[in-house]
This record gives C-alpha cells, sequence and structure tokens, in this order.
C-alpha cells in the first residue's frame, strides 16, 4: 500500500506542476485583460482591483474584430470540411481497396507529415500569386488542406483499418457499389473518427498565424488570430486591449476543449489500437 501511494504521488506531482503551467498563462491573460492600462503599468502580476470589461468591448470594435471573426469562422468551416470528405475518402481506399501503388501512396502522406509549412512557404506562395488565389478565400482554404489534410488521410486510413474486412465484402455481396460501401457502411462507421479529427482540423487551422499571414496579405481578408496582433503595433503598448483580443481568440478554442475533450483524445489515439 505504501508503494502504490508513492507511486501516485510520484506521479501526480509533476502532473499538477504541468496542469499549473499550463493554467497560469490563461489566468495571467484573463487578469491583465481586465486592468487599466495604468494599473498594468504600475504592477502587472497583481490582481486586478476591477474587471474593466471595456477593454474587449474595445478590442472587439477597434480593428474590426468581428470581421476577422466571421472570416475564421468562413475558412476554417470550408477547410475543415474539405479535409474530411477528402480525408475519409482516402483513408476508405487506402485500407479497404488494397490497389496498387496504395502502400507507397500512405507512406507519401505519412512523410508529408514531417514537411514543416515553412519548407514549402515560397513555392507555394508564388503558385498561388500566379494562379490569382493569393488574398482569395479559396486561397486559403486550399493552403489549409494542402497542410493539414496528410494528418486527416493517416488517422481516417489507421481508423479504417480496424474494421474488419468482412462488413465490406457482405456490403458488395449486398450489391453495394463502391461509393455506396463508402456512404452506407464506411461513412456511418467513422463518424467517432470523423468528429474527434474534425476537432483537431479546427483547433489546427482556427489556432493558424503563419499560412494566414501569407496568404491573406490584405487587411480586409485577415483571419483572427493574425487580425489580434493588428492591436498591437510599432506605436501601440496598450497591453490590456491586447490581452482582451487574445482572449477573444482563445474563447472558442477553450469552448471546444471543455466540452470535446473526450472527442479530441478519441482523435489523438486514434488507429493506435486494433481490435
Amino acid at each position: 500500500m505504501a508503494g502504490r501511494r508513492l507511486g501516485r504521488w510520484a506521479a501526480s506531482v509533476p502532473m499538477a506542476v504541468l496542469a499549473l503551467a499550463t493554467i497560469y498563462p490563461l489566468v495571467f491573460t484573463t487578469n491583465v485583460a481586465m486592468k487599466t492600462r495604468r494599473e498594468y503599468i504600475l504592477d502587472r502580476f497583481s490582481p486586478a482591483d476591477s474587471p474593466h470589461l471595456e477593454n474587449v468591448s474595445g478590442a472587439w470594435n477597434s480593428v474590426g474584430m468581428a470581421r476577422y471573426f466571421a472570416n475564421s469562422v468562413v475558412v476554417v468551416t470550408c477547410s475543415v470540411f474539405l479535409m474530411l470528405l477528402i480525408g475519409s475518402m482516402a483513408g476508405f481506399a487506402l485500407s479497404q481497396l488494397r490497389f496498387r501503388g496504395s502502400r507507397v501512396v500512405f507512406l507519401g502522406c505519412l512523410a508529408a507529415l514531417f514537411v514543416p509549412f515553412q519548407v514549402i512557404m515560397v513555392p507555394l506562395a508564388r503558385v498561388m500569386a500566379d494562379t490569382g488565389l493569393i488574398d482569395t478565400y479559396p486561397g486559403l482554404i486550399l493552403a489549409y488542406v494542402a497542410q493539414f489534410l496528410p494528418f486527416t488521410i493517416f488517422l481516417m486510413t489507421s481508423h479504417y483499418r480496424t474494421i474488419p474486412a468482412e462488413i465490406v465484402h457482405a456490403a458488395r455481396i449486398d450489391g453495394n457499389t463502391t461509393y455506396g460501401v463508402y456512404r452506407r457502411i464506411m461513412i456511418p462507421l467513422g463518424v467517432p473518427a470523423l468528429l474527434s479529427v474534425g476537432i483537431l482540423d479546427t483547433l489546427f487551422c482556427w489556432n493558424d498565424v503563419l499560412i494566414s499571414l501569407v496568404m491573406m496579405p490584405s487587411a480586409e481578408h485577415r483571419t483572427l488570430m493574425v487580425g489580434v496582433t493588428s492591436l498591437r503595433g510599432q506605436y501601440s503598448d496598450d497591453i490590456p486591449t491586447f490581452a482582451s483580443g487574445v482572449l477573444i481568440a482563445a474563447i472558442p478554442v477553450l469552448l471546444i476543449y471543455l466540452f470535446l475533450q473526450r472527442q479530441i483524445a478519441d482523435g489523438v489515439t486514434a488507429g493506435s489500437t486494433k481490435g
């Protein structure tokens, strides 16, 4: 019993430290967002005397945050829809159809996971500029799909491989075509994985700054994360307003983690076990 208690403490203490290190930035940002500029300059770490919610409204109205929020919603929704559609189809093909070269294609998608955006940033921007897609919604959506689709394909392939091949064979005997198997069998069985992967893809796209900054140079088409950076410029140091903008951008992500944490964990471990 003493050994078990010691083992629990040995595991609990590092986890508690990690939890505090994760929560502290959020608490600090919220506290700064509730301060006046004068209170922040005098003591940035002390609790706010009283919450100043006008910082939040000021951040929302000063740089057109509502437009940036709408831009992010449109781009992220379309990007995630395309990634789930293409990723589920590719996952079904790579896991169940077994065509010639399927392993090479899967390994290519796996290798693409290790290519950072900085490597392809310049050639991708030139291709987008040559095709007139720079500073357009379709251009940013295609950039997100190109960057995060390999991750979606990998997880969907891993999930569909856990489905017994006998189910697919039985569906074919019943007269289903390949598309029928995908629509009637694979989509319903893949809903848990699609939900988990969709949440992760949403977080990836929503939190992105670099891709959006490269693909959307004009202020009108900025996404929310890029728009928040405009709250702090070379000659502006209103940190409470900037912290309020960061808090606004973080609220959707926090809500997703709060209410869908189980699906996120399932998505991270999707395909790691079979059976």
